[in-house]
C-alpha cells in the first residue's frame, strides 16, 4: 500500500535555473500545478499561492523531485546549515562518476559561490569486517561526498566492486551519470525510540537497518558530513518499501528512508521551522499510497502533532499532510 519515498520537495525562488541545475542530474519537466493560497493553506498550512513541477528520472517511480514556487516563502531555508541538527533534510543519488561532479564543485567554490563540501571519502557500506589485500583483491565499497548549497543538499555515492540491481537507475546520458534520490535523511533525538515506531506501525514500511553505531572514530564521512567531534556518535535506522528485504541486500530498493538518531544527551539545533512547505530549498518529502482514506484514518487514530483533511493538490492528485511524532512534515498522495 506504500512504496519507496515518492518525491523530494524543493522550495525555490526561480524555476529556470533550478531546472537547468537538475537536467544536469538527469531529471527532466513532467507536470505543472497550481494552488490558490487558501488551497494551499488547507494542504500545507501556508498563506501563499503556489505553483509546482514535477521532475521525472528515466522510468523511476519514486525519487522524484517537486519544485515548489511559493508566491510568498516563509523563510530561506536550511541553506548550507550544519548536517547535524533536528529539522535537517537531504536527498542521496548514486552517481558513475563522482570526481566530474566534485571538478564542478571546486569550480563554483573558486567562483566564491555559497558552498560547503567534502571531499570524497572511502567508506565500507556491506560486510565491513571483509578484509581484502590491496592490489590483489577486490575493494568493496563507495566514495561518498556531501554537496551543500542555499536551494540543495545532496550526498553523493559511487560503487566500487558491487552493484544493487533495484537501488538507483544511473541516466548515462547525463551530464553528472547520475540515479534519482535513492534515499532520504532525517535527523532526530529519540534515545527511547519510540518516534520510530510510527513509519513501520502505521505507515507500514520495513525496517531493514536497526541501531548501526557510526563514531567519530569509526567512519571520516560520517565524522566530515556530520560535523562530529570526538567522541560523538549518531545511530542510523533505515525504512524501505516494504518489497524490499531486510535480510538480502541484493533485493534492496531505493526510496529509503534514513533516520539517523543523535544520543539525548547532545545538546542540538532545531531548524524544524526551515524544513516545511513554504520554506525554499529541501522542505518536504512525499509518499505516494493506495487506499489513501484508510491511510488517512491510520493516521488520525496514531501519535501525530497534527494532520489536515483529504484535499486535491496542486496536480489533482488526493492527498493530505501531517506532522509524524518525531516533528517531520509529510504529505501522502493517492497512487
Amino acid at each position: 500500500m506504500i512504496e519507496g519515498i515518492y518525491e523530494v520537495c524543493i522550495g525555490i525562488p526561480d524555476p529556470i535555473s533550478a531546472i537547468q541545475y537538475w537536467q544536469q542530474f538527469g531529471y527532466r519537466i513532467g507536470e505543472v500545478g497550481e494552488l490558490s493560497a487558501a488551497a494551499a493553506k488547507q494542504l500545507y498550512g501556508v498563506d501563499s499561492s503556489l505553483r509546482s513541477l514535477r521532475l521525472y528520472h528515466l522510468n523511476a517511480d519514486h525519487g522524484l523531485i517537486r519544485l515548489m514556487v511559493w508566491q510568498n516563502p516563509t523563510n530561506q531555508g536550511l541553506g548550507t546549515a550544519t548536517m547535524k541538527a533536528k529539522g535537517n533534510r537531504w536527498a542521496t543519488t548514486l552517481t558513475a562518476d563522482v570526481l566530474s561532479i566534485l571538478n564542478h564543485v571546486e569550480e563554483a567554490k573558486i567562483a566564491n559561490w555559497s558552498i560547503r563540501y567534502t571531499n570524497p571519502h572511502w567508506e565500507v557500506i556491506y560486510n565491513k569486517d571483509r578484509k581484502s589485500r590491496p592490489f590483489v583483491e577486490p575493494v568493496v565499497g563507495v566514495r561518498e561526498m556531501l554537496l551543500l548549497q542555499p536551494l540543495t543538499r545532496q550526498v553523493l555515492f559511487q560503487r566500487f566492486g558491487y552493484s544493487l540491481p533495484h537501488y538507483g537507475q544511473i541516466n548515462l546520458s547525463a551530464t553528472f551519470k547520475t540515479s534519482q534520490f535513492t534515499h532520504m535523511g532525517m535527523i532526530i533525538q529519540d534515545d527511547s525510540k519510540e518516534t520510530l515506531k510510527f513509519y513501520e506501525e502505521v505507515l507500514g514500511l520495513l525496517k531493514v537497518r536497526d541501531d548501526v553505531e557510526t563514531s567519530y572514530e569509526s567512519s571520516l564521512a560520517g565524522r566530515e558530513i556530520f560535523d562530529l567531534n570526538k567522541g560523538e556518535k549518531f545511530i542510523v535506522t533505515a525504512f524501505d518499501d516494504p518489497r524490499s528485504s531486510a535480510s538480502d541486500f541484493m533485493a534492496a530498493r531505493s526510496g529509503r528512508l534514513y533516520i539517523i538518531r543523535f544520543p539525548d544527551s547532545m545538546q542540538l539545533e532545531s531548524h524544524f521551522e526551515q524544513a516545511q512547505p513554504g520554506c525554499l530549498g529541501m522542505s518536504l518529502y512525499t509518499y505516494r499510497v493506495r487506499g489513501i482514506n484508510a491511510y488517512f484514518d491510520r493516521i488520525k487514530a496514531s501519535t501525530v502533532q497534527n494532520f489536515t483533511n483529504i484535499v486535491s493538490n496542486e496536480f489533482g492528485e488526493m492527498s493530505f499532510s501531517f506532522v509524524a511524532p518525531d516533528g517531520y512534515f509529510w504529505t501522502l498522495l493517492e497512487s
